[in-house]
């Protein structure tokens, strides 16, 4: 490794060729504000566009400043990061990308969690001192799940660099030129009518409200003050290892109990965990796997719990829908069950119910509009809300969740297993079939449930897990761009597997966009994921099939696992979709 010689504000340090300024600073604790900067290592992915000019530094010598995101270092460099120089520059950025930006910080939904509004508060900027003409655009509102304010946008690219590097589905792209461009679909066609997978990650990187996540809330709001209506909500896997992180909690803090208490206080009638219905979605899974196996179906299997996910394949891959999974999300699969056993349980009218989620996934909230996830013409859910909707709840209703006295949620569609948990991080569903389809193969109980081969945060994975007789060969992917690989691959007949996971977001739904801000932050995801596997470990129950109330449900209503009434209510079917 070539070392260079370097200075930064005259401490002389040694760091390795092709550096960054930013990141030499870093290992002396020098901070330089940024705001396009993005780096995902996970993915090793750089947002390298340098727009924003808020970085920039003096390199002595030098006739000019230069931005210390992109400015690699030399022997002898000589920089200096607190120059008046340069924080009169880095102010003076900041001011402008002000001066063509809405004034609505009071009620703006990034409000507090605004990367330019931060920058303007730690360097100082208390006037604007450039007025000019400001852009007008309409609020794209177009889609279940995102809202695109094209009048906040920065131009920083990061959610280009999300959209087209990570997840390859090439949606965001520069419109228009000088003063009125701004990141946005081809010709600014509405969001609702590309490609976009809702995946949200474009929500999870934009530093302001260019991009933010469709709001429910008032509709849950009304939701729980009208008394004629039950209201029921689920609560997915990966929250509780996350909405910690908006009470000032650490991140991957596991709130399992302070959930089910927290939504009591809310109102809701009925409080469950999304965990339920993943072991129930595994009972589906793990039986259409083993079919398909015994019965020379089509492999490889692809897993179908990520609705970006399912958009993705049907946009981009239409020629192999044969190949994904029938059974619906446990999102949906919950749904279905509360507007039917729930409601026959309850001597409830199913018109009466609303179910409620609270998911990580903006792509949720598209999923559940879905035709083809309807059920007797009503939706099976009726709203979705995100980790950071459902804390903005908590905090209006003025609820102390950190310091709850942790509760259980409720019978009948609460209980789970430790299976059902690891459904929120990369290679959790497809470990959560292989611990059930293992016992119905051999026939015999499976002592150590812990897979460690199909746990990780690589990009792309693959393992050989011994079934008795068989070697079942498994692919796992999180990040779209990973999955397009995979499945090419396949279609050209590079990979063989028996079954593929495959998650949109980094991490899995840990890192979903509806999830706390992480800021680019990779470890925050990665104490996510231990969380999980850490609640998992300390379940008493780790195998979906020894779930007692899921047991329960196919004894007194569904009949045998993928069988005729499961197949009615549980799965589904996909559709060719347009490449636009």
């Amino acid at each position: 490794m070539d070392l260079v010689n370097i200075k930064i504000n005259d401490v002389p340090l040694q760091v390795p060729k092709g550096t960054t300024i930013l990141n030499a600073a870093k290992k002396i604790n020098v901070k330089i504000p940024t705001l396009c900067h993005l780096e995902l290592e996970c993915f090793g992915i750089v947002n390298k566009v340098s727009s924003c000019r808020v970085c920039m530094v003096e390199a002595l010598g030098r006739p000019t400043l230069v931005p210390a995101c992109s400015e690699e270092v030399y022997e002898g460099l000589e920089v200096k990061t607190d120059s008046l120089k340069a924080i009169n520059a880095r102010r003076m950025a900041v001011e402008l990308l002000l001066s063509n930006h809405p004034k609505d910080c009071l009620v703006c939904p990034k409000n507090l969690d605004c990367e330019l509004q931060a920058l303007a508060q730690e360097l100082g900027v208390r006037e604007i001192h450039f007025q000019g003409q400001m852009m007008h655009y309409e609020k794209d509102t177009s889609s279940y799940s995102i809202v695109k304010d094209a009048n906040k946008c920065v131009m920083c690219r990061r959610c280009e660099t999300m959209c087209n590097e990570v997840q390859t589905c090439n949606i965001l792209s520069a419109v228009n030129r000088g003063f009125d461009v701004f990141v946005g679909p081809a010709f600014n066609m509405p969001m609702a009518e590309s490609s976009c997978t809702f995946c949200g990650q474009c929500v999870a990187v934009c530093p302001t409200a260019a991009l933010t996540e469709m709001n429910y809330t008032r509709k849950v709001w009304r939701s729980l003050n009208d008394p004629k209506i039950h209201t029921v909500v689920q609560v997915a896997p990966a929250i509780r290892v996350a909405i910690g992180e908006e009470f000032g909690m650490e991140p991957g803090e596991v709130t399992t109990g302070q959930l089910a208490a927290a939504l009591r206080k809310l109102g809701f009638d009925g409080v469950f965990d999304t965990d339920f219905a993943a072991d129930l979605t595994i009972m589906e899974e793990a039986s259409e796997l083993v079919h398909r196996i015994q019965h020379n179906g089509t492999l490889p299997m692809l897993t179908s719990c990520c609705p970006a996910w399912v958009k993705f394949f049907e946009h981009q891959f239409p020629d192999m829908l044969d190949i994904p999974s029938t059974c619906k999300s446990p999102q949906i699969m919950f749904g279905t069950i509360a507007k039917t056993y729930y409601a026959e349980k309850k001597n409830l009218d199913p018109k009466n119910i609303q179910v409620i989620s609270v998911m990580p996934c903006v792509a949720k909230k598209a999923e559940a509009a879905r035709p083809e996830l309807t059920k007797d013409e009503h939706n099976n859910v009726d709203t979705v809300i995100t980790t950071r909707e459902l804390a903005a709840m908590l905090k209006e209703a003025g609820i102390d969740f950190a310091n709850l006295e942790p509760q259980s949620f409720d019978s009948m569609l609460g209980e789970s297993t430790g299976a059902g948990v690891i459904f929120g991080a990369t290679g959790g569903v497809i470990e959560a079939a292989t611990r059930t389809a293992y016992e119905w193969i051999t026939g015999e109980t499976l002592e150590n449930v812990d897979f460690h081969a199909l746990r990780g945060m690589d990009g792309l994975r693959e393992a050989d897990v011994q079934i008795g007789d068989i070697t079942l060969k498994i692919g796992i992917a999180h990040g779209l761009g990973n999955a397009r690989r995979l499945l090419e691959d396949i279609r050209d007949g590079k990979s063989q597997y028996h079954a593929i996971e495959i998650m949109a977001c980094p991490g899995g739904c840990i890192g979903g966009g509806g999830q706390p801000y992480h800021h680019g932050d990779m470890s925050i995801i990665e104490k996510r994921r231990q969380a999980i596997y850490k609640e998992d470990a300390g379940m008493a129950r780790r195998k979906s099939h020894e779930n007692k109330e899921i047991l329960a449900l196919y004894d007194e209503y569904l009949g045998k696992p993928y069988g005729e009434k499961a197949h009615e209510l549980l799965h589904t079917h996909y559709t060719p979709k347009d490449k636009i």
